[in-house]
Order: structure tokens, then C-alpha cells, then sequence
């Protein structure tokens, strides 16, 4: 259930965050498709006529907690272009395990790791692990 109100979350989020026109025109939807399967996996799939493009598919797995039951693990992509001409692509992967994992070039990354802190990283790692405490 928690995977189906992430999945309309972000469905949400991906219609809210494209470029809206004004009320007054109606944007045409070129091409829609929607397949539902009676396991619960589905695709689907939309071209307007601004540009807008997505598709998603979602599979049925087993959960990786035994307490949880079957979920749906969806991927998919949509791309619109931005106010400023910029041709927005975002591809993403939902699952129980990693949660939403989203990848575009538009998206902001952290910076790289300073060398002195990634030579420290580096030494730490090859430190044997300490001995168990006797709490």
C-alpha cells in the first residue's frame, strides 16, 4: 500500500512540476496507452501535444520483508521542455527496497569529495574491523 501512495505521489509531482499553459487553451493528448494486468502490474504511457512524454511500467514482486506482502515496483521516464528551451528528461525506479531513485541531468549532484578526505576514506577501509564490545 505505502508503494502505491509513493507511486501516486510522484505521478502527482510529475504532473504539477511540468510547464503549465494558460486555463484558457486545451493541450491535445496525441497518443495514451494503459494496460492492467490482474496481478497488478501495469504500463502506460502519454504523448501530449506541448511535448510532454512519460511511461511507466510497474511489476508485481515479492516484498523483501516477510511482514509485507507482494509489491509493485514501478520504472518509468517522462520529458518535457522547460520555460527557458531546456529538454527536461528524468528516469526514475521505485522499489521497497532503495525507495524512489531518480536520474536526469537536471537534477543537482553534491560536490566531489575533496582528495584528502577520499585518501582518509580509503585507509579507513582497509582497517580490519574492531574487536566486538563486551557490553
Amino acid at each position: 500500500m505505502k508503494m502505491r501512495i509513493l507511486l501516486l505521489l510522484a505521478v502527482v509531482a510529475i504532473a504539477s512540476s511540468a510547464p503549465q499553459k494558460p486555463d484558457n487553451q486545451v493541450i491535445a493528448i496525441l497518443k495514451q496507452e494503459f494496460d492492467q494486468q490482474p496481478d497488478g502490474s501495469y504500463v502506460y504511457s502519454y504523448e501530449t501535444e506541448n511535448g510532454i512524454k512519460a511511461d511507466e511500467t510497474g511489476t508485481l514482486k515479492k516484498a523483501s520483508s516477510p511482514d509485507t506482502s507482494d509489491v509493485i515496483v514501478a520504472q518509468g521516464a517522462f520529458s518535457y521542455t522547460a520555460p527557458d528551451g531546456t529538454v527536461i528528461n528524468l528516469n526514475y525506479i521505485a522499489d521497497d527496497e532503495n525507495g524512489f531513485k531518480a536520474e536526469g541531468a537536471h537534477l543537482p549532484t553534491p560536490p566531489p569529495i575533496p582528495p584528502a578526505i577520499q585518501k582518509a576514506l580509503d585507509y579507513l577501509a582497509t582497517l580490519p574491523p574492531p574487536p566486538p564490545s563486551r557490553n
